[in-house]
């Protein structure tokens, strides 16, 4: 049996016994479960869906919470994806990524060498998305959702070594302005133990709680803002805070063996290359080649290229973009499978038609939830890099991000190396940058049966790619398929990077035609819903840190 006196304390309720069961690292439970990768922001979810609240009251108060407890990526000066599938109705994504000023142009990102400065911040859309999901799916208060955070920042939390480490390494780094240093910087550094308090983040806070979202896009929280934009010359206005609205939208659907599969749409790439990749790999039997094995890992690596490259050519905000629709078609897959050479690996060069190559001159969070009625969220988000922009809005205690940078910046410039300059991700005012975020649900015979995502920049889609095939696949329990070596391969560079060392696997991979290299690999953070019992399984993915809590 597992206690949450945490999670009581800041909520005010009375200490209670879970039912939770923890067995091999997996957390069972039949009422509810949290798993993200702060303890501290698991520990509220699920206090608040003791009280009652649905996944998306439990949702929104993980959110603010991490915006407290794990700053590197949790966050309300950034913006992500929620994927909801209620007990009873049709799934949905609220879709809260963030925009480009209204001021900014195509190229001018186009020299842009430094992503750590004020220029780099769009819009945030977090405060506006946790709003839009609590109107449509909320049962509890909206204040009683935010006010655990507001205790987390203004009493402080203890760091863990993963924290201290976070820290450490975010103030001794380039970049970012004086109040990021002073608020994350200690002179001799972190040391386990030590208590982060972010008193000018409470009062943030505890005006979202009492005067409700609009407190972060106008009046005097929006002022702090535009004067720090100011004072380092950047783009954000305060027409652009007012204008800025999170939307909801219909989310990609798939099927794969059997399953449904429901992922985030553009602006988002994930759900469109999860899905098809998933009818490529659907032409091959993955299971007979077993799992990571070099037939397999060859496989998905020449089936991600392929997805790759038609995430550069075609995807991009919907408002600005046609993105073709037979791009998760069965048939397309099909086409693309087809020239998959099971003998070598295709040269990324080749994949690259209709797109002019130049001449060569972590970090994003997600947490799964679910409620007693078995409504499902599956929620990423992000500031972009670790810390983002690493500018802290004096006065205000939040950081801003710097999504920016995930744009194409360069018009026409597209490189082996990895730098994407295609028309449908040009920066224009009012855009949203393409994302790679992929919060997940699959569906087997009308049930939720995984909720799954991960951070990862462009890892991202290939580490739910992953994991998803190693649940539908090979068969393996939830902890398992969390634990599993992942692997990555984005078309440009053209390299295969996967983790763990197996110097026999890279021999014969190598010998297919793959440059190889090792590198850990996303943060997922998954449910699994026993189809018989209807127990739920959390599992936690240890790569940071993290923690499944369950009732």
């Amino acid at each position: 049996m597992l206690r949450y006196t945490i999670a009581s304390i800041l909520l005010g309720i009375p200490f209670v016994l879970a039912t939770a069961q923890e067995i091999g690292g997996v957390v069972t439970a039949q009422r509810g479960m949290v798993v993200c990768v702060s303890p501290e922001a698991a520990d509220v979810g699920v206090a608040v869906l003791k009280q009652g609240g649905s996944a998306v009251d439990a949702s929104v108060a993980v959110a603010f919470a991490m915006a407290v407890t794990y700053p590197a990526a949790g966050n309300i000066g950034g913006g992500g994806f929620m994927l909801v599938n209620p007990a009873k109705g049709e799934p949905t994504v609220i879709e809260y990524r963030e925009t480009a000023p209204g001021s900014v142009k195509a190229d001018t990102f186009a020299k842009t060498t430094d992503w750590r400065d004020h220029k780099a911040s769009g819009v945030p859309g977090t405060v506006r998305g946790l709003e839009l999901a609590h109107k449509k799916f909320g049962k509890l208060p909206w204040k009683d959702l935010v006010l655990p955070a507001v205790k987390l920042a203004d009493g402080g939390f203890v760091l863990d070594a993963p924290m201290v480490k976070s820290l450490n390494d975010a103030s001794k780094g380039k970049g970012g302005n004086d109040e990021f240093r002073k608020l994350f910087g200690k002179e001799g550094g972190w040391q386990l133990g030590d208590r982060l308090i972010q008193k000018d983040l409470a009062k943030t806070l505890r005006l979202i709680a009492e005067k409700g979202p609009d407190a972060f896009y106008t009046g005097e929280l929006a002022d702090l803002l535009i004067a720090e934009m100011k004072a380092g010359s950047g783009y954000i206005t305060l027409d652009d805070l007012k204008s800025y609205q999170a939307k909801e939208r219909e989310p990609i659907h798939g099927t794969y063996r059997g399953h449904d599969i429901y992922g985030p749409p553009p602006p988002s790439s994930g759900g469109i290359a999860l899905v098809e990749m998933l009818n490529i790999l659907e032409q091959f039997d993955l299971r007979k080649m077993g799992a990571g094995s070099a037939e397999a890992r060859h496989v998905m690596a020449e089936t991600m290229k392929r997805a790759f490259a038609d995430r550069a050519r075609y995807v991009g905000d919907p408002d600005f973009t046609r993105v073709p629709g037979f791009l998760t078609s069965k048939e397309h897959a099909k086409k693309l499978s087809g020239t998959i050479d099971l003998r070598k690996a295709t040269p990324s060069m080749e994949l690259a038609e209709g797109i002019p190559l130049a001449k060569e001159s972590d970090s994003t969070t997600h947490f799964s939830v679910i409620d007693a009625d078995g409504l499902a969220v599956s929620n990423t988000y992000t500031l972009e890099d670790s810390f983002g922009s690493k500018v802290v809005v004096p006065g205000a205690g939040y950081i801003l991000n710097n999504e920016m940078g995930d744009f194409n910046a360069r018009p026409g410039i597209t490189t082996t190396k990895g730098r994407i300059g295609t028309e449908p991700n040009l920066v224009a005012p009012g855009k949203r940058m393409l994302s790679s975020q992929t919060p997940t649900i699959v569906v087997r015979d009308g049930k939720v049966l995984l909720v799954t995502g991960s951070p990862g920049g462009r890892t991202i889609i290939n580490t739910v790619l992953c994991v998803v095939t190693n649940v539908i696949d090979f068969e393996m329990d939830v902890q398992s398929a969390v634990n599993a070596p992942r692997q990555h391969h984005q078309w440009f560079p053209d390299e295969l990077t996967f983790e763990g060392k197996n110097p026999d696997l890279v021999k014969k991979l190598e010998a297919l035609g793959h440059k190889v290299r090792t590198q850990k690999q996303g943060d997922a953070h998954a449910i699994w819903i026993d189809p018989k019992t209807g127990i739920y399984h959390g599992a936690a993915d240890k790569r940071i840190n993290g923690k499944a809590v369950g009732y």
